[in-house]
C-alpha cells in the first residue's frame, strides 16, 4: 500500500521473484532491476538488497537456460557493474549496508555473469516444420513492423541476406522513429542520406541518445489511486470504488520509483 512502506519494503513485497517467472513481466521485472541499479540501490534496505541481487541471479540463470532477451539483461548488469564500481571506490561504508567483502564479491560475481552472457550462444531449436526463413517475403515483413525494439530488429536481420534486406526498410524504421518519438523529436534536425533521402534508421539511434524510448511491457503494475494500492494488472486487486477502473493508473518502472519519492 503505497504510503505505509518505503521503495525497499514495496520491493519485497510485490514479490518480484516470481513475477520473473511470467514472460509478460519479465521485462518490466529487469528494467526496474535497471533503473534501481543506477540511482536506488544504495535507498534499499539491507533485506531488500539481498532480496534486489537474488532476484537478478535468478534472473540471469534464467537467460542463460532459455536465451531469453540476453541483450536487457546485458545492459542491467553493466548499469549495475558501474555503480558498484564507484559505490566501492569512492563510498565504500559510508553508503553500503553490510560487509564490504560481501560488495566485492557480488561485483565478482557481475563480471562473471558478464562474461557468461557475452559467451552465450543461441541454440537453434531445429525440427522437421517450416523455419522464419522459409516464410513469405510479406509474411517476414509482417513480423518486423510488429517489433518495437530495435535489437530484434537488427537480430533478425543478420540471419539471412533476404531478412537482412528487410530490417533495412526506411519505412520500417521511419514508424520505429514514429512509435518512440514524437514528431517535434524527429522533425526537429532530420539526417539525410547522401541521395538526399532522410536515413531513418540512423535518425531513431540519434534519437535514443536523448530522448526516451517509448516503453511496452505485456502486464505492468496499476495505482489504484481509490485504495492507494499497487498491483498487477492481470491480478487485479478487490477495489471498493463504485466505478473501479476510472482509479487505475499504469505504473511504468521509473514512475513505481517516483512514487516513493517522499
Amino acid at each position: 500500500r503505497h504510503g505505509y512502506c518505503t521503495l525497499g519494503e514495496a520491493f519485497n513485497r510485490l514479490d518480484f521473484s516470481s513475477a520473473i517467472q511470467d514472460i509478460r513481466r519479465f521485462n518490466y521485472v529487469a528494467k526496474l532491476l535497471q533503473l534501481i541499479a543506477k540511482s536506488q540501490l544504495t535507498s534499499l534496505s539491507g533485506a531488500a538488497q539481498k532480496n534486489y541481487f537474488n532476484i537478478l541471479e535468478t534472473i540471469v540463470r534464467k537467460v542463460l537456460e532459455d536465451q531469453y532477451n540476453p541483450q536487457l539483461i546485458r545492459d542491467l548488469l553493466h548499469d549495475l557493474s558501474s555503480t558498484l564500481c564507484i559505490l566501492i571506490r569512492e563510498g565504500g561504508r559510508c553508503v553500503l549496508i553490510g560487509n564490504m567483502n560481501i560488495w566485492i564479491s557480488r561485483l565478482e560475481t557481475i563480471l562473471l555473469w558478464q562474461e557468461q552472457l557475452m559467451n552465450l550462444q543461441i541454440i537453434p531449436h531445429l525440427g522437421n516444420g517450416p523455419t522464419l526463413c522459409d516464410l513469405p517475403q510479406q509474411m517476414k515483413s509482417n513480423i518486423l513492423f510488429r517489433f518495437s525494439d530495435a535489437w530484434d530488429i537488427n537480430n533478425l536481420g543478420q540471419m539471412t541476406p533476404s531478412w537482412q534486406v528487410l530490417s533495412e526498410d526506411h519505412y520500417l524504421w521511419k514508424e520505429l522513429c514514429k512509435y518512440h518519438f514524437s514528431e517535434k523529436m524527429y522533425c526537429k534536425d532530420l539526417i539525410f542520406t547522401e541521395y538526399g533521402h532522410i536515413d531513418w534508421k540512423l535518425m531513431f539511434f540519434t534519437l535514443e541518445k536523448y530522448y526516451p524510448k517509448r516503453e511496452q511491457y505485456g502486464d505492468t503494475l496499476h495505482f489504484c489511486r481509490h485504495c492507494s494500492i499497487l498491483f498487477w494488472k492481470d491480478s487485479g486487486h478487490p477495489c471498493t470504488a463504485n466505478d473501479p477502473q476510472s482509479c487505475l493508473t499504469p505504473v511504468s518502472p521509473q514512475h513505481f520509483i517516483d512514487l516513493f519519492r517522499f
